[in-house]
């Protein structure tokens, strides 16, 4: 057998058989380097997961947040991302939302054979054409939430408030919690409107008309004795996620220490100096998460300062200006709820006046490459960084590079949007019934440079913006068009298939006799504050991010780079 073997093996190699033992070996290599291809594609399809911008290495993130870009929208010098932005918006808490058939359900068990209008006995209420309406009548509630649940389509429902007496006796307010549809972020809103309830002849009550957005001031803040009104049992594994609430009224007063006892007990740290100040809103986030990261890492307070520095680059002025409020920006509450902070002029207020009673001691930091590991172990009541006047290591964000970002983590969840501000943008979407497509359309200074945006300005024109949105938006839509193009006239011929909106036609909701500005001028001391730069982007680009259809200027309308010409990889990454 051996011999046969060894004949046959030698066989093979006969001249006759080469050409196609040496298909078959080829055969072999290629079926084989496609069994290792699938299988190397597989391992990396399985590990692999694309780069979030915020969590790149310290050096790459530094250099994305403290460009001097002026493009609009661009997230180095314009709207900062915040906790919100990054929260899932599939979480379970949505879908729990009202539909007609539970409003029905509840109304059976109230008074079986109750329809979508109350009929009462003619004879009971012969004499009563003229009274009030009954806002606290169970099925007046149900009417209310009936006639809400089918004139707002667009719109999920998650809670009910009971109703309450409007300004006459045939209005009733009532709040509601919702959320778009369609929507695409993770938050609640609320709204509180006016009902005129019409009685007829036969006694039957009827809602004849829903007035706008916030109209039903009665109900905007639940009374201390008010019975909760209705809202979907949520499942019994559901977990409860915190959800910015906008349109809540908003208690952003400053923490205060309840005794010397507990101030004294406390363990604190501040940052003071340093290059950071009149910085974009991204450089001076990224800073102050920083120090709040520390703070957390070290179980310590973080005495904040909380007057900003606008940069000029938000300012009408074109000037840095001072006299800023983090709360005029952030939602302050929150962070107040969510994590341990002080004022910074209140904490020197009590600390001058137990620091020596109580020999509470100070620990100087000047070098940003002390890191919090190293201070872990300290015992006294206040550390506090002082930084220099020599750029970029005056930076608070140095303290978070090197070997420090493995250990500190920034608390993105704890900043949220300011809800005024937020406020704002429900409203504009609520006026447009949360049923509008959006397009951001860059110009200004881009469209004029040609020699780095070649197609910008053609590609934005009306009519190459008719020809392109063609395809993209139905015709009649109401369209918003988040833009830095002063002229908005430029935008008419859009007016032919679209009914256009921009952010100037709802002035009225910070003029000066707008609730925005009316809390914001008790916020800062009775002075009025101006809506500026950072304000008008920020509620500009949220508006545009709450389209159903959202058409982006370097994505969809121009081949043109964002940052300019042979630019688009470099801003992709």
């Amino acid at each position: 057998m051996l011999g046969r073997s060894s004949l046959s093996r030698a066989g093979s190699f006969r001249p006759e058989n080469l050409g196609q033992n040496a298909l078959a070996l080829i055969g072999n290599l290629c079926f084989t380097m496609f069994v290792l291809g699938v299988l190397i594609f597989t391992i990396i399809a399985a590990t692999y997961e694309p780069e979030d911008p915020l969590f790149h290495p310290s050096t790459k993130i530094t250099t994305f947040l403290t460009s001097n870009s002026n493009a609009t929208f661009k997230s180095d010098n314009t709207v900062v991302k915040t906790g919100e932005d990054f929260m899932a918006a599939n979480q379970t808490a949505f879908d729990t939302f009202i539909n007609l058939t539970d409003v029905e359900r509840i109304t059976q068990t109230v008074d079986p054979g109750v329809g979508t209008t109350i009929e009462n006995e003619v004879t009971s209420c012969e004499n009563s054409m003229n009274s009030p309406v009954d806002c606290r009548d169970p099925e007046v509630f149900h009417m209310m939430m009936r006639a809400t649940i089918e004139q707002f389509k667009d719109i999920h429902f998650y809670r009910f408030g009971k109703p309450v007496p409007g300004s006459n006796d045939t209005t009733c307010d009532m709040a509601w919690r919702f959320r778009p549809k369609d929507g695409k972020t993770a938050a609640f809103y609320k709204d509180y409107r006016r009902f005129v309830i019409s009685r007829s002849e036969n006694c039957t009550l009827s809602v004849v008309g829903i007035g706008d957005y916030h109209t039903g001031v009665n109900a905007r803040k639940r009374k201390k004795n008010q019975k909760p009104g209705f809202e979907k049992p949520r499942g019994k594994q559901e977990q409860v996620i915190s959800l910015p609430v906008v349109g809540e009224a908003v208690n952003d007063s400053l923490p205060v220490v309840e005794s010397e006892g507990s101030f004294s007990r406390g363990k604190y740290l501040l940052y003071t100096g340093g290059g950071d100040r009149c910085k974009s809103m991204n450089h001076y986030l990224w800073s102050f998460l920083c120090a709040l990261g520390e703070a957390q890492y070290l179980n310590r307070t973080l005495v904040m300062d909380l007057s900003i520095c606008l940069s000029s680059i938000y300012s009408s002025s074109n000037q840095n200006e001072e006299g800023k409020d983090f709360r005029f920006y952030f939602d302050f509450e929150h962070l107040r709820e969510s994590a341990s902070v002080l004022d910074q002029d209140q904490f020197w207020s009590d600390w001058k006046q137990w620091q020596k009673k109580d020999g509470l001691n100070l620990y100087l930091v000047e070098d940003f490459r002390v890191t919090p590991m190293k201070l872990s172990e300290m015992k006294d009541a206040l550390i506090m960084r002082k930084f220099g006047s020599v750029e970029p290591d005056n930076y608070w964000y140095r303290v978070c590079e090197g070997e420090t970002e493995s250990v500190v983590q920034r608390p993105w969840h704890l900043i949220w949007k300011s809800r005024r501000l937020m406020d704002i943008v429900s409203a504009i979407a609520s006026r447009l019934n949360w049923d509008y497509d959006s397009v951001h359309i860059v110009r200004g200074e881009k469209a004029r440079n040609r020699e780095l945006w070649p197609n910008l300005a053609t590609d934005t024109s009306p009519d190459a913006l008719l020809s392109t949105l063609r395809d993209k938006i139905e015709d009649g839509r109401n369209l918003y068009i988040a833009t830095n193009e002063p002229d908005k006239s430029f935008f008419d011929p859009l007016k032919d298939k679209y009914s256009t909106h921009f952010l100037d036609e709802y002035k009225d909701l910070w003029d000066e006799n707008s609730e925005w500005h009316s809390e914001m001028k008790k916020l800062n001391n009775g002075n009025s504050v101006e809506f500026d730069g950072y304000m008008r982007v920020s509620v500009d680009t949220e508006v545009f991010l709450r389209g159903k259809k959202q058409i982006e200027t370097f994505n969809d309308l121009t081949n043109d780079c964002k940052d300019g010409i042979n630019t688009c990889t470099a801003s992709a990454s």
